[in-house]
């Protein structure tokens, strides 16, 4: 999905941002994990894509941030840390 290294790290951060975005409620990581959370949702995104043989690239981000979303969800399972949701 993106060149390189320095390329998943740029991409990762800006698919956690948007990940933690779209997901509502107060989210309670920190920016490393932020990033980590994007990486794994772009290669896991990028891999989704691969398989459905989607090649636009509009889509391809939105597959990724569609599973960093997931993976924020999981994670908040896994730690069991609750989330404020306002209301």
């Amino acid at each position: 999905m993106f060149d390189g290294i320095l390329g998943y790290i740029i991409g990762g951060a800006v698919i956690g941002v948007l990940a933690r975005f779209f997901k509502p409620g107060a989210d309670p990581m920190g920016w490393i994990m932020t990033i980590l959370l994007g990486i794994v949702g772009a290669v896991a995104g990028g891999y989704i894509a691969d398989m459905l043989g989607v090649s636009n690239r509009f889509m391809v981000w939105v597959i990724a941030i569609i599973a960093a979303i997931i993976l924020l969800a999981i994670y908040q399972m896994v730690t069991g840390k609750k989330v404020d949701r306002p209301g």
